[in-house]
């Protein structure tokens, strides 16, 4: 999307460059997280604070979880969870287990690797355990609009964590016990970020590979270029398309 920026000014954040300017008929910052959590956490907290942000969009590539979203289909999902928010449970004869802890939940183990909830608030409500952080209503509408004109999925959940899955049997696990379609390194970080700073968020994920879900080998390879552009194309109707701020 940078060649598409009318630039005003460059930063530097974390070694590397953060474009503002007009993007798609809006004042934009753009910046590149980082791979994996700590990165995007860390980068958009970052920008909060330097900058007047007053939406988060997200735009990049994910793995797909649901048999019925095929590579190349952009999600757009009103929840993001952790999946890599794990116990790793002690073995008995009855499976694994933890002792009692804060975040705990009824989830299904994977192996001893037991799900649990993230303990998070913000300054108008207090610490509690949460499991999915909520994208914007409005910007989900607003998301939806452009169904006809994309092949764009809006609504659902999504999931992120430390790793890449490429494990037909880990994908099928996700999909079952959360329900999710998508999967990535960066997205729920900053949806957790967004939420503990009440800023309005929406992610579009284009799916580049299916999480180990392929028949022969992992398609990230053939289709990373082609799904970066295809979420910069709906990334970029979807600003065109966000009403003036009052």
């Amino acid at each position: 999307m940078a060649p598409h920026v009318a630039v005003a000014e460059e930063h530097r954040l974390h070694g590397r460059t953060v474009l503002a300017g007009r993007f798609a008929g809006r004042d934009v910052i753009l910046a590149q997280t980082g791979v994996s959590m700590v990165n995007a956490a860390m980068t958009t907290q970052a920008l909060l604070d330097r900058f007047a942000v007053s939406r988060i969009v997200v735009s990049g590539v994910a793995g797909g979880l649901d048999p019925a979203n095929g590579v190349g289909r952009v999600l757009a999902p009103a929840r993001w969870g952790q999946f890599l928010e794990v116990g790793m449970g002690r073995a008995t004869p009855a499976g694994p287990v933890l002792p009692p802890l804060p975040g705990a939940t009824d989830l299904p183990p994977h192996g001893m690797m037991i799900p649990r909830d993230v303990i998070v608030g913000h300054d108008a409500e207090a610490e509690r355990e949460r499991r999915w952080f909520d994208a914007d209503s409005a910007l989900l509408d607003l998301a939806a609009t452009l169904n006809a004109r994309h092949d764009l999925r809006v609504g659902g959940a999504g999931l992120s964590g430390t790793a890449f899955v490429d494990n037909a049997a880990y994908r099928d696990y996700l999909h079952a016990t959360f329900g999710a379609a998508v999967v990535d390194m960066e997205t729920t970080a900053i949806a957790q970020v967004a939420f503990a700073n009440r800023v309005p968020f929406i992610a579009f994920r284009s799916l580049s590979d299916l999480a180990g879900g392929e028949a022969d080998a992992n398609h990230l390879p053939d289709w990373l270029e082609r799904a970066c552009g295809t979420v910069a194309a709906v990334t970029r109707a979807f600003v065109a398309a966000l009403p003036d701020e009052a």
